[in-house]
């Protein structure tokens, strides 16, 4: 069971480092765009184009960089077991506000984009908003439901937060 643990642990740093390296790569392309936003002259619409794919790029960047992160803390330092209701809480709260920030973010995007450019395509975006807000309001009612079970486990919450002493130093 060991070797399998160990197996685990090795995929799992694999995992953030990729996500890690995929972050970076998307930093350094949105930085491309951004520079041809901001960079003086060419075409007002082009350089606005420029910036917004820059946005959604780094937005995008930051949510694989905060994945690396909790899979890093949750998985490899923490080696947490998915089994107490307060770390599935809390690892699966890490991970929505990850991708709902970014699904708004990229709703936005997606409405300034269409407003300057086909409006008629706007419904489209506004399903992008309708996802998330859903995204939302399912994390939301997870969380409320989840609390009564952590009361099965009320030692949980304070071994949980013993583990993030562990993380921070």
């Amino acid at each position: 069971m060991r070797l399998v643990r160990l197996v685990y642990q090795v995929l799992y740093v694999a995992a953030t480092v990729g996500f890690g390296v995929c972050g970076l790569g998307l930093l350094v392309l949105a930085g491309g765009h951004v520079l041809n936003g901001i960079w003086p002259g060419g075409d007002a619409s082009d350089r606005f184009q420029n910036l917004l794919e820059g946005i959604g790029m780094i937005t995008i960047a930051v949510a694989s960089i905060e994945l690396s992160q909790t899979v890093l803390e949750e998985e490899v330092v923490r080696d947490a077991q998915m089994s107490a209701p307060t770390r599935v809480r809390r690892f699966l709260s890490r991970f929505m506000v990850v991708v709902v920030v970014s699904a708004s973010v990229e709703f936005l995007i997606a409405i300034f984009e269409l407003f300057h450019g086909d409006a008629q395509r706007l419904i489209q975006a506004a399903s992008i908003g309708v996802a998330t807000a859903a995204l939302l309001i399912g994390w939301g009612a997870f969380i409320h439901w989840n609390r009564g079970a952590e009361k099965l486990e009320p030692d949980s919450l304070s071994k949980a937060k013993a583990e993030d002493r562990k993380v921070e130093q």
